[in-house]
């Protein structure tokens, strides 16, 4: 069973009564966990990461998808216990919440300056429209 809080100017309110989600459990001893709710990247985080693979793509050359694996496995990568094994596995955005995927867009734009002198805006950067008019349709 779940239910959600949500925590507003110091004030905690709740989707279901404390006092019934007692009262259906069977007798036994439990453990509450609270956890912060995060939500999936969202469509315009998604869009911005292909437009800037679609600018590196038109100042290198190199194909947006390569990019996109590229990135995958520079800022993605982990390791996991296969069949008694440690293997190195890249991640994959689609499973990225908001704030990963924030963070990875961060890496992105930080290592597409470092490493090939590209620019990349934000939304909120002034020329950021014209960019966008400039990438969207290629």
């Amino acid at each position: 069973m779940d239910a959600v809080l949500v925590k507003k100017d110091g004030v905690v309110s709740m989707n279901k009564s404390f006092d019934y989600l007692c009262s259906i459990l069977k007798n036994g001893v439990y453990t509450l966990s609270i956890k912060r709710k995060v939500e999936p990247r969202t469509l315009s985080q998604n869009a911005l990461m292909w437009l800037w693979f679609t600018c590196m793509e038109e100042h290198t050359g190199t194909p947006k998808d390569d990019f996109h694996c590229y990135y995958k496995d520079k800022f993605l990568k982990r390791d996991i216990f296969l069949n008694g094994k440690m293997v190195t596995v890249s991640g994959d955005t689609k499973v990225l919440n908001t704030i990963q995927m924030t963070k990875f867009l961060n890496q992105v734009q930080a290592d597409a300056a470092a490493e090939f002198g590209i620019i990349l805006p934000l939304p909120a950067d002034r020329f950021y429209q014209e960019f966008v008019s400039e990438y969207r349709c290629r």
